[in-house]
Order: structure tokens, then sequence, then C-alpha cells
């Protein structure tokens, strides 16, 4: 069977399984199931064949990308510069096996080169005597064949354990652990939380790595004002390094979070906010509501701490400061040793032991006791509501809301044994982050949540989860860097 015998092959598979699932046409049929019939079949669907017919057709997805992605890898090994005249792209007038990627398929070319990279890196090489190569990450290539992972996680995947293995040299071992680790996550988390882990692995296999990336940062920090419009308006952009990124992001998640009195707003603003209401008693209220965009409040409080700084140049230290804060997380051992990174909230890419330093000089920090799990021990206050203590420990513990990912500054604390229902305390122990909607999804929905090891797990109601396993939430990613650590402390010597 050819390449081409293979694809439809694939297709006809892919139909009959929607039309299973459906109830609708399969491909023996004369009405066969298409494009406009899966609409058709989809709009008197229940949601859970909805749901069914979303992941088959991820799942068929991803067999045509990884197809992509092999034949983007053969079209690059075939154009190599060392091929000099014989190579595929030279005989079409380019110079690189992604242009002609670009010019065969009308991608661009960014995805263009996203294709070949990775179709080089996840594929068996052939140089030029004919000897076959295996590929630099079999583990990634495999996942993508079947299907199991999307181009979008093994990119992120392939990409940050070749950075770790530029520099430092680290254990061949090691590589193929965070690999196998990678791919595993891949299979079932979102290609966002696979960046986090694999940014995570980055550096525990590499921890000397971060420092000289922060200082890249700084020197490529830049922020350009343009030219006033006819319109009065002024285009701005630029690069923000870590912190300044989650400085900010911390005073638009303060200003974003449901119950917070708006801040800097204009006279106008205020004045279209604000409702007067008169009882039968003859009682007035005055409510104060946010009229403002979601993009119009960002702005506002962007120019207003700006402005804020600008006033207080000159006066008094700290002046009219903000009170959103940051939290960096990173290991107690590891600041005390000056090794290894941390994570600041809002920012995936992790940050070097002495940016933490410069964060602690200015605002100090206080040591959070772990358990054996690396899970935050009880504080101890008997109370209906989380503290905000609480609520920091949890914010480390689970990295923002343990469902989606959510920065915490836009969480809330919700018990995972009811406090009315199941008498459960307000404690680390029994309590968990999630932003508003995932709050709502958890209580209206048939999900479970489960401490256990003093980690929060979920389990999703069965026509979602058939197999009815028990899922770790959260994206704690200083584990990473203790799971590596356990791992090679406990591995034979080789001789």
């Amino acid at each position: 069977m050819n390449d081409i015998e293979l694809l439809e092959d694939a297709v006809r598979q892919v139909r009959d399984r929607l039309a299973a699932i459906l109830g609708a046409p399969g491909e023996g049929d004369d009405s066969a199931l298409g494009v406009g019939g899966l609409a058709a079949a989809l709009s008197g669907a229940d949601g859970r064949r909805v749901c069914a017919v979303t992941v088959a057709v991820e799942e068929a997805g991803r067999l045509v990308d990884a197809l992509r992605v092999v034949v983007a890898g053969e079209v690059h090994d075939r154009s190599l510069p060392e091929r000099g005249d014989d190579g595929l792209a030279f005989a079409h007038g380019l110079r690189r096996g992604w242009q002609l990627v670009e010019r065969l398929t009308r991608v661009s070319p960014a995805e263009a080169r996203r294709r070949t990279l990775l179709g080089a890196a996840a594929r068996p090489r052939t140089t030029l005597d004919g000897t076959v190569l295996p590929p630099a990450h079999p583990l990634v290539g495999a996942a993508l064949a079947g299907g199991e992972i999307g181009v979008d996680a093994a990119e992120v995947v392939v990409r940050c354990l070749d950075q770790a293995a530029s520099v430092g040299c680290p254990d061949p071992v090691d590589l193929a652990a965070a690999e196998q680790a990678l791919v595993e996550t891949a299979a079932h988390a979102p290609a966002e939380e696979v960046g986090v882990q694999a940014r995570a692995w980055r550096e525990a296999l590499d921890p000397d790595g971060a420092e000289p990336r922060d200082d890249r940062a700084r020197r490529r920090r830049v922020f350009r004002l343009g030219r006033e419009r006819d319109d009065g308006l002024t285009p701005f952009g630029g690069m923000l390094t870590p912190v300044d990124a989650a400085l900010l992001r911390a005073a638009f998640a303060e200003a974003d979070k449901p119950g917070n009195l708006p801040r800097f707003l204009s006279d106008a603003d205020r004045a279209s906010g604000t409702v007067m209401t008169t009882d039968p008693a003859g009682q007035t209220t005055i409510t104060l509501t946010d009229p403002r965009t979601h993009g119009q409040r960002h702005y506002d409080v962007a120019t207003g701490l700006w402005a804020a700084g600008v006033r207080s140049t000159g006066t008094e230290p700290g002046g009219m400061r903000s009170t959103a804060q940051v939290t960096a997380v990173i290991t107690l051992d590891d600041l005390r040793a000056r090794t290894g990174v941390g994570w600041i909230d809002g920012v995936a890419e992790p940050v070097s032991t002495a940016t933490i330093e410069r964060m602690v000089c200015a605002a100090g920090y206080a040591p959070l006791l772990l358990g054996d799990n690396d899970e935050a021990l009880m504080l101890g206050r008997t109370r209906r509501l989380f503290s905000p203590a609480q609520l920091k420990a949890l914010a480390v513990r689970d990295g923002g809301c343990v469902n989606c990912g959510a920065p915490p500054g836009g969480c809330d604390g919700h018990h995972v044994l009811g406090w009315q229902a199941h008498d459960g305390p307000t404690g680390i122990d029994n309590g968990v982050l999630l932003c508003p909607e995932c709050h709502t999804m958890i209580h209206k929905n048939d999900y479970a949540l489960r401490m256990i090891g003093g980690r929060p797990h979920i389990l999703a109601p069965p026509w979602i989860d058939p197999d009815q396993k028990w899922r770790l939430l959260g994206r704690q990613r200083t584990r990473i860097l203790t799971t590596l650590r356990t791992t090679k402390k406990h591995r034979p010597v080789r001789q």
C-alpha cells in the first residue's frame, strides 16, 4: 500500500468512526458521512456525542498533522546544503527545505519552518551515504506518528530539550527520562501545560542556564512609542522582562477580580458607572460599577501606574505603590544555595535564582513548610474563608487554577470537602484554587474532587472519562526539580 492509499485508508477509518458515534451512514453507504453530513448529524446529536465527535476529529487531525511533519522532514533532509546541486529545494530555485514546503503547501513561513524542524527532530535521518540514523527524539516521533500528541506539544518538547542539550551537556539518561515524562504529559494535557512542564524540565536538566537567559532578556527589553495617528491615538509596543511582565499581569488580575472596587477611573467613566437608587422609604443607595471594557480597564491600570510613578519621582521612597502583588515560587533550599530556578506568577518562562534574590531583597519572603509529597502544610486557621496566607500557599502548590491554569490572582479558594455539607476545614490540605468559571463548572457538573497525598485530584463523569481515573491537578513546577534530583540520587552508579 503506497502513501496515498495509506492516507485514504485513514480517512475511511475516521469516517466510519464518526458514523458509528453519530449513528449516521458510513463509508459503505451511498450517502457517506462528509463535512456536510457531519454538520447535519451533529445538529441533532446530544452533548455526549458532540464531545465524542470532537475528540475523534481532533485525533484524526493529529494523524494528518503527523503526516505533514513527516513529509516536511523528508523535504528538509533532501534539501540540506551539503547535497549541493542535488538538493530538492535547489532544484526548485530555493535555498532551504522550509521554503519549498511553504511554496508547495501555501502555509506561512513560520508554519513551514515549524514542520520542517519538527520533522527533522522526530523522524529517522538518512545521510548522504545512505546510512539511516535514529531520530533525535524517538519518543516524540512515535507519539506523533500514533496520533497521541499534537504538533504544538511536540514542538515545545523538542525545543526545550534541545535548549537543555545545547548547554552543559546533560546526562543522556536524564534527557530520555525528561522526554518520556513530557510525552506522557502531552498525551492527556493541553499544549500550554506541556510547555510549562517542558520549561521546568529544561531548567532541571540545566540549572545554570536560567541566569544567562535572564541577562539576554534584560538586554532585549524595549518599549516603542509610535507616531501619533490622525485620530489622536498613538500605537505602542515592545518586549517585557519576566519580572516586569509579572508585575503588570498582577496589576491586571487585581483590577479584573470580581468584588474589587474599580481603580483609575476617569471622571467621565465614574459618572457613567454611578447609579443612584431610592427605595420606598426614601433611602438613597449609590452603586459604582465599572463601565469600561476589558482592554480599556487594562489600559487605564497601566497608564495609571505609569502616572503614579512619574508623580512619585523625587518624593518619599515608595510613594504611590500599587497594591498588586507578585509571588515568586522557589524551593527554600535552592534560594539559600543560590542554585536552580524559580517561577513568577503569570509568567511561564523560569527565572534564575539571582532574579528571585533581587525580588526577595525588595519585598522579603516567608518560608513555606512542605510535606513529603511537596504539599503545603496546614496553617491552622479555623475560618470560613481562606486567608491571604493560605491563598498564597495554594498558589505555590497549584500554580493557579488547578483545572485550567488561570493565574492565581484571579482565583478563589474552594473547599474540597464542603464547609457546610461535609464539615470541611478551611485549610491547605482541603483547599484548591479555582478561577470563577471553573469554580462554577465544578459546582454545576458531575465532577468530584479529592485530596490524595496532599495533592488535589479530579474525577470526570463517566461519559467523559470511561476509565474513571483520578487525575492530578495543578502545575507545581518545582516538583519536577525535586523529582529529577531524587531519581539521580537513587540511580545506580555506572561502571
